[in-house]
This record gives structure tokens, sequence and C-alpha cells, in this order.
């Protein structure tokens, strides 16, 4: 079967979609017995999964790294908050909607498994950590520590900060194949002085995939009365982790990317010791001593979004966050194993299994990523994205559990031909 024939076949299938608790409730009572492990490389459950999404048959998609493409579940969903607010109007916005975001925000301090206490809904990452940045007590001569790998925005606010108020930063470089996580822990160490005031660590870099050894960078910071901040934009609804178990301050994470939230909606952490000391960026209402929602003043959002959060959780958890972290990982390697040893072509994510899950990024010699990107879609109807960087160059692949390994099958002989 041709390339676009195939994919139009896929999309079109999963355009006559069984809606929720249909399809995917039933297999997955058939497959209850059945390990995550085991249940990564069972392509026809996944197929059935597949079938919850519709998907645009033009190409295959490998970029859910921006927005991840929310199963038809969630959305019908969204179009039922969409109605209600609408039909209830100001009375809703009045009477349930400060409830309603409450629930939600336990909803999402339970994936992380976190006191409710310490957990708001906010519009993404970008807006939780530059929050934290924005509202600490800045004095001229504080150093910051970051890494070049760090995504843009936060850095741009480092240097808004800098300028701003005196601030020194201290820029590091992450190796993309550490030789362990002493290595990394080292890197960062070395960076702080007795003048540092706040560390930020990606959980996940965002361009290579690369999982950082965070407890680890977390106690070493403390040790050094530094507190840590960490950008988990790729992280919720990706893989499973225990917030407490990082020993972090202060966590951010986007819900529009894994765990498929619609637009707009964000996660923010704060340990129960920062909260009073963070300054807030819209003035809040809330006075009260210890109390999150000081620093979550939104105004009249779309909470239709907000609301939508509870229905991305419910069928995350239908799925399973351990069952999703397996897929996305077997998916990564299944592609990587198979070029990671060629001539020309450069991985910039670690091998070893903890060190990496669903996103990978990858290079070939003598091709820019941006070209990269544009060959891999004009000639071969994969869409992904381009990176360069100064230390990671290549194209970052973000398959999802709607990608079938026949798609992963054609990404790989195109890389193979265009490096041969």
């Amino acid at each position: 079967m041709k390339k676009r024939d195939f994919i139009k076949t896929l999309s079109l299938a999963a355009l006559a979609t069984p809606l929720y608790g249909s399809v995917l409730h039933s297999s997955l009572e058939e497959v209850v017995s059945t390990t995550a492990t085991d249940l990564a490389s069972n392509e026809d459950f996944w197929l059935k999964v597949r079938s919850d999404y519709k998907l645009k048959p033009d190409y295959i998609n490998l970029e859910s790294g921006y927005y991840n493409i929310i199963p038809t579940p969630t959305l019908e969903a969204l179009h039922k908050h969409i109605n209600m607010v609408n039909y209830e109007g100001s009375y809703y916005m009045r009477t349930k909607r400060v409830n309603d975001k409450k629930r939600m925000a336990a909803k999402l301090a339970a994936i992380i498994k976190s006191p409710t206490k310490n957990v708001v809904i906010t519009r993404n990452t970008t807006e939780s950590l530059d929050l934290v940045i924005k509202g600490m007590n800045w004095k001229s001569g504080d150093e910051a520590v970051f890494a070049i790998q760090d995504y843009g925005a936060m850095r741009m606010m480092f240097e808004q900060v800098a300028n701003r108020f005196g601030v020194v930063n201290k820029i590091v470089s992450v190796p993309n194949h550490p030789k362990s996580d002493e290595e990394i822990v080292e890197l960062y160490a070395n960076a702080i002085t007795p003048k540092t005031k706040l560390l930020m660590v990606c959980h996940m870099i965002n361009i290579s995939g690369h999982i950082l050894p965070i407890k680890k960078i977390c106690q070493m910071a403390h040790s050094k009365g530094v507190k840590v901040m960490v950008d988990g934009a790729h992280c919720v609804g990706h893989f499973e982790f225990d917030i407490k178990e990082l020993e972090c301050d202060y966590y951010g994470s986007s819900l529009h990317k894994w765990l498929a939230v619609p637009l707009g909606t964000g996660l923010l952490y704060v340990a129960d010791e920062h909260i009073d000391t963070t300054w807030p960026i819209f003035a809040s209402h809330t006075k009260e001593s210890g109390n999150i929602a000081k620093l979550n003043h939104t105004g009249t959002n779309p909470v239709y979004h907000d609301l939508s959060i509870e229905d991305a959780i419910d069928y995350y958890n239908m799925l399973g966050g351990a069952r999703k972290e397996a897929r996305l990982r077997y998916l990564q390697e299944y592609w990587t194993k198979q070029v990671r040893a060629l001539p020309k072509i450069i991985l910039n994510t670690p091998k070893e299994s903890h060190r990496a899950c669903g996103i990978a990024n990858v290079g070939i010699e003598g091709i820019i990523p941006t070209d990269l990107a544009k060959r891999l879609m004009d000639e071969y109807k994969i869409f992904t994205v381009g990176i360069n960087g100064k230390v990671v160059r290549g194209c970052r692949i973000t398959p999802n559990v709607f990608t079938t390994i026949e798609e992963l099958d054609i990404f790989v002989a195109a890389l193979k031909e265009m490096a041969a």
C-alpha cells in the first residue's frame, strides 16, 4: 500500500470512531491482566485507542510536543461545557466557577500525588514559571542558574529580571549523553555560588526528551541553600511521578500537551514554605496566609477549558498512566534503536530507558534541521519540527498513543533514504 493511501485509510477509520466508554472501555476489559510493558507492543489494542482520535489524513503527525490532539470524548465534553456556561451565563460565573476550579485543581494534584493546597490551575508552563521568576524578591547581585537547553520564554524572563534588578544569570549546557546522574548534578553544582538564589531545571528537556535526575539536583541545591524551580512542561500525562519525591520548590506544566486538555490550561505547584514569599503577577482578593489561590487571580478566563481538565484526567486514568508511559517509551525506542548506530544519523537523546520516554531528537549530518523537517513533510508527508539549537540540532520526534508502528516504519525508511 502506498504511503498516502495508508495514511488516508487509518485516518478515515478514526473518523468513524465509537465514543468514550465503548471500544476503549471494552478493550481494557480484555487486557486487564496484561502488564503495561507487554501491552505496549500490542498493536491491535493501540489501534482501538487510535479510534478515539480524529486525525487529519494529509500527513503522519509526529509533532505532539507543541499541542496534543485531544481525543473525541474530551472534545465532546468541551463542547458541552461551552454550551452549559453560555446557557447559565453570569449565574454560573458567580455561583459555581470558584468551586469547580478548586475541584479541577484537586484532580490535578492527585495526578502528581500532591496535596491539593499546593496546586493551582494556570494557562501554561510559561505562565507558571514566569510567575515564580518575576515573583521573587530579587536584589542586585543575586544569581540564577539555568541551562542553554531550557525553554526560551523562561530564559527571556531571567534576562528581564537581570536587566531590571541586576540579577546575574549563570548558564550551563546539559550533555545529550551523560555518563551518569552525578555528571549532571555536578554540572549544576559547579555553577552555584553563595549568591545563587534560584536554579531552574527541566524535568524533561523539551527539545531532546532527556529526563534529568531532579531529586538528586534538588538535594544538591538545597544543601547549598538554593531553591529549585522545575520545568515539567512535557511531563504531566507523559510519564508517572510523585512530586513529593522530587523535593522541588516549584513545578510548572502545560496540560494541553501530554494530558491532552484543551489549549489554555497549565499547572503550578508551590511548596508550602514559598507560597507567602512569592508575589503574584495579578493582585488577588485572597489574602489568607498559606493560600496558594493568591497566586492565581486570572479574571474571566475561558472556564470551559478548566472544566475539561476533569474529562481529560478521566480519559487518562481510564487508559492508565503506566500503560501510556510504556507505550510512548516503546514507540520512541522502536524507531531510535533502528537508526542510532547508522552512519550520518545523529541521535540527540540518551539511549537509557530511564533517561527518556516518548520524545527524541534526530539529525542527519549535512542537513540543517529546519531543512530536514521540510523535506520530511514535502517528500514523505511526515510532520515534525526542526530544532536549530546550539547543542541540540535535529528534528524533535513526538509520537503519541495514536501513532502506529507502520507510520514509524515510514519515518525510519525516510531517514535511511536521506542519510544514504
